[in-house]
């Protein structure tokens, strides 16, 4: 993922409520979002190059997603697969704080991540870079890109901003969760619209590509974004939808799931 807002134990109705964009080359061989085939309780976009995924779910209400970490050039292939972190994390029953400072030993194995992990009771962040370091969410609105946590990226801004106006409207608090009432975050989330030069972040990238990668939405040929999530958990309930893009922003399918928590 590149782009996630969230709001946590800040709704009456959704415990936590997550929309989020997946920013890849659109070469890079992807499953969207389903069953996994080799774990029923897990569902989720699945990288069927490296393993693992960038948002996933499970049956016992637990939740996981990743976005990479921009600082300067690229890393190149690293020993370990951060994608693998969230399948492991949505997959076991292990509080996720405890798997998260495990991790600690091992996190500069990882290319450079930021990392959500719900366990159904607790919320909490970690990241690798520039060191390893963790910490639980505080209740409220909050938003993840490829910075800091909650750092004011116009993007990040944007889409905090459209998730706490929808969870205002009458379709968050006690409507049906279908397309029209998830339009206006799908609708946030396909803003294409870059910011303006003086808002932007310096990650090491230059100018141009900062430009580039500054809408919520990246549209291009060779890289951009390949699918837009909303994920949405009541006490005893979870709703996750998803939007598939081809390159240039091309609309293919979308799928959808809602089930029990167990």
């Amino acid at each position: 993922m590149c782009l996630i807002a969230l709001a946590w134990k800040h709704h009456p109705r959704y415990r936590l409520a997550l929309i989020a964009n997946r920013d890849e080359a659109h070469a890079r061989p992807t499953a969207a979002a389903g069953i996994d085939p080799d774990d029923p309780t897990l569902y989720g976009g699945r990288d069927l190059l490296a393993g693992g995924s960038w948002l996933m779910a499970s049956t016992r209400g637990r939740l996981a997603a990743v976005t990479n970490v921009r600082a300067g050039a690229a890393e190149g292939t690293m020993p370990r697969s951060r994608g693998a972190l969230v399948r492991e994390l949505a997959a076991q029953d292990v509080a996720g704080a405890d798997m998260l400072a495990a991790l600690a030993p091992q996190a500069m194995l990882y290319g450079r991540f930021n990392l959500l992990a719900y366990d159904g009771t607790h919320l909490t962040f970690a990241s690798n870079f520039p060191h390893f370091q963790m910490h639980e969410v505080p209740p409220g609105l909050h938003a993840m890109s490829n910075g800091a946590f909650d750092a004011p990226w116009p993007k990040s801004g944007h889409a905090s901003r459209a998730l706490s106006r929808w969870l205002t409207s009458p379709a968050a608090l006690d409507g049906a969760i279908d397309d029209d009432a998830l339009a206006p975050l799908f609708d946030a989330l396909a803003d294409t619209s870059p910011a303006p030069d003086d808002t932007l972040p310096d990650t090491g990238v230059g100018i141009e590509l900062e430009r580039l990668l500054s809408p919520p939405f990246v549209r291009g040929e060779r890289y951009g974004t390949r699918c837009s999530s909303v994920v949405l958990i009541e006490d005893a309930h979870l709703t996750f939808v998803e939007q598939s893009f081809g390159p240039d922003g091309l609309r293919l399918g979308r799928t959808r799931t809602s089930f029990a928590i167990a």
